[in-house]
């Protein structure tokens, strides 16, 4: 035993309790029994034996060895290990997560959600579009809007030629004058009747002649109607100039934008041929192709949500499923609303569309990317100073996306989201050096 050893054993001694305390209790000691004692003798003879103990332990080093060693793993044992303190953790600067793209969410409360997957292809609003037809026979004279403009409901966006129209405005302004003519006769000849001047049979031919301009009138007015001419553009007729009588202004049925334009100038067109499609895409539809086997879960009023190439585009919900199956899709066909009022849905789009069939609340919830594996347990890695320090957590319910935390985790806690993996490779890397 060296002198060194055999002073730390006298310190030990001094500090242990070998006499009684005030409380008259005896508290355990690192000597045997026997040298409980509080004697000057008893105190000189250990001290003898001490004294001839270490003569011997540096005569014959093979015997004090294990007493050494025994000394040693008690002052081993007394002093926690920085291994111990530091198990779990994952040093990183803040520089280095921010090279790694380590990016972290907070643990709260969610929902879970139960979806079906189903292609989606996107739509215009039957209710949204308008197709604006020329009406009459003619040439097209002014076109006024090109693709992608702008127009408001009743605005004059084309210009049509037509003999037809020109003809219907003359016969209408014509009726007119007529009208007016015998309606001045029937005054003049109902005057005369009632001051008993002229005869019954004059009356009666005056009034039956301006009845019957009425009519023409009216008639004449129906005419313009059909062609389109607005009540407002019909009262204007007798002060247009005759030169813009065959000038048959076509208007807008419905605000949006335009999305074709079927017409040219000069082209010569009939009452049934398009010269724009118009479509308000404020709000478009979701033609969804919905699988046999998942059709009876779907329901309107479910919510829906669109993705494209991995990235969320628009939530919407389903507003009709249609009661007949594809034959050659062997599918059922659901129709989604959405609001697109920046103009990112645009009719034809092939999108993937989950329609949400349940919910459930979650206490915590947390993307299935920062949860791993390791060791046999699933642990998440949480931020903490100087890095990110490895948590067990109990799982619960899932779906798709996420994974609800039923304990190792508070709110509000900031989880490893991105990336983690680096992480994991970071801890076992350390396990390998601390084995070394």
């Amino acid at each position: 035993m060296r002198l060194r050893d055999l002073a730390h054993f006298f310190r030990r001694l001094a500090v242990s309790n070998v006499v009684p305390t005030d409380a008259g209790e005896r508290r355990p000691s690192v000597l045997p029994v026997w040298s409980r004692s509080n004697s000057p003798r008893s105190r000189a003879a250990i001290g003898a034996a001490l004294l001839a103990s270490a003569m011997l332990g540096s005569l014959f080093p093979q015997i004090s060895a294990p007493f050494r060693a025994l000394f040693a793993a008690g002052e081993k044992a007394a002093e926690p290990s920085d291994a111990k303190r530091a198990e779990g953790l994952v040093k990183l600067t803040a520089e280095q997560i921010g090279a790694a793209k380590i990016t972290t969410v907070a643990a709260a409360p969610g929902v879970l959600t139960r979806t079906v997957v189903a292609p989606a292809v996107i739509a215009v609003d039957p209710d949204r579009i308008g197709r604006v037809a020329a009406k009459v026979v003619g040439a097209v004279a002014e076109l006024r809007k090109r693709l992608g403009d702008s127009v408001e409901k009743g605005e004059v966006i084309a210009i049509i030629d037509s003999r037809e129209v020109a003809d219907a405005k003359s016969d209408y302004l014509a009726a007119r004058v007529a009208l007016d003519l015998q309606s001045a006769l029937f005054q003049r000849e109902k005057g005369l009747f009632d001051k008993k001047i002229a005869a019954e049979q004059s009356f009666l031919k005056a009034r039956g002649a301006y009845e019957e301009a009425r009519l023409r009138v009216e008639l004449a007015r129906q005419k313009l109607a059909a062609l389109d001419l607005s009540e407002a553009e019909i009262a204007a007729l007798p002060g247009q100039p005759v030169g813009e009588l065959r000038r048959k202004e076509i208007r807008a049925p419905s605000s949006g934008k335009v999305i074709e334009r079927r017409a040219d100038l000069g082209q010569p067109v009939g009452g049934d041929v398009q010269l724009y499609v118009v479509a308000d895409l404020s709000t478009v539809f979701a033609e969804i192709a919905v699988a046999i086997a998942d059709l009876p879960s779907v329901r309107e009023g479910q919510s829906v949500r669109l993705s494209h190439d991995g990235e969320e585009e628009a939530v919407g919900r389903i507003v009709f499923i249609g009661p007949m199956l594809d034959h050659e899709t062997h599918s059922g066909r659901a129709v989604a609303s959405f609001a697109n009022a920046d103009f990112a849905l645009r009719p034809g789009t092939a999108m993937t569309a989950r329609v949400a069939l349940e919910e459930k609340p979650a206490r915590l919830r947390l993307p299935r990317a920062a949860l791993l594996a390791f060791e046999g347990e699933t642990v998440v890695f949480v931020r903490a100073p100087g890095g990110f320090v490895k948590r067990k957590v109990e799982t619960g319910a899932s779906d798709d996306e996420a994974i609800e935390i039923v304990s190792g985790l508070e709110e509000g806690e900031q989880v490893a989201a991105a990336n983690v993996f680096v992480l994991k490779a970071e801890l076992g890397k350390s396990r390998l050096e601390g084995l070394d």
